[in-house]
């Protein structure tokens, strides 16, 4: 059952959202060479209390952090650890909150001190599909017009997207219906409406899409050892096309709109990952 939200859910759905990219920004200077995944959990955990939230992810399903901490070839769902960060290393922060019981949940891969060229290029052409992604968003086309786009986008580049995870609904709960895979052809799946809310999240892979999960049975990492580079927003359907939900204010979400209807590009002066999400 896919759930349409009233305006009001909306507005409570962005507060929800600006608290949680409001906390992946402050917690971006604090990953660098050195500092722990444990470290900048805490750190998150306390920035989404200090905003009246709780950590949407701290306990779920019996999940033992505050944000998942993803590391080079782990995709997504890294347990934070007492694991040291280096120089070069690509670490993906999955984020979330829970406030007055409205879910938000988004995503950014943050460079390490110097990244490889390599590296740099995974990080741009992902964080690029998931605005190609929104941008795809507005009532009347189908969930699988937004995989489509990305898959598209994704592979034009010479790189690969995750199968085996998806994207989905967001709420009152974490994980609603439907599910929001980052590829297939158009025309399938569920019809847009206005009110639906997904979050939208590619998992891209500079090697083959090809996934494992790890023995201590959440941590997602690459077959063949290759990065991974994962972005994400919590996105509404409006009448008129998109609004993304997890901006830090107006100004901020419009810029990101701007972004997505330009076809996931931005200006030439800007590090590739220098939006929030």
């Amino acid at each position: 059952m896919i759930g349409c939200k009233s305006e009001r859910e909306l507005e409570l759905m962005r507060a929800s959202g600006a608290l949680t990219a409001r906390a992946l920004m402050a917690l971006r200077p604090a990953v660098v060479p050195g500092a722990t995944t444990k470290e900048i959990d805490a750190l998150a955990d306390r920035l989404i209390r200090e905003g009246g939230g709780v950590p949407a992810f701290l306990g779920y399903h019996g999940f033992a952090g505050s944000i998942c901490a993803s590391v080079n070839d782990e995709v997504v769902h890294g347990i934070p650890s007492g694991r040291r960060l280096r120089e070069g290393d690509l670490l993906k922060v999955d984020i979330g909150a829970v406030l007055e019981g409205w879910y938000s949940d988004m995503a950014c891969t943050i460079a390490v001190g110097q990244v490889s060229d390599a590296a740099q290029r995974l990080m741009r052409v992902t964080e690029e599909a998931l605005y190609v992604g929104i941008g795809a968003v507005r009532p009347g086309v189908h969930v699988s017009d937004i995989g489509n786009a990305v898959q598209t986008y994704v592979e034009r580049h010479g790189y690969s997207v995750v199968r085996a995870l998806v994207g989905h609904g967001v709420g009152t709960h974490l994980h609603e219906d439907p599910p929001v895979p980052n590829f297939g052809r158009k025309g399938m799946g569920p019809i847009l409406k206005p009110g639906m809310v997904l979050a939208i999240e590619p998992m891209v892979n500079e090697g083959g899409f090809q996934v494992r999960t790890l023995d201590d049975r959440w941590t997602v990492v690459t077959t063949d050892g290759k990065l991974s580079a994962h972005y994400e927003h919590t996105v509404a359907v409006r009448a008129t096309g998109f609004d993304i939900l997890t901006a830090v204010d107006a100004a901020q979400a419009a810029e990101l709109a701007q972004r997505a209807m330009n076809g996931g590009t931005i200006g030439a002066t800007q590090p590739p990952n220098a939006a929030a999400g």
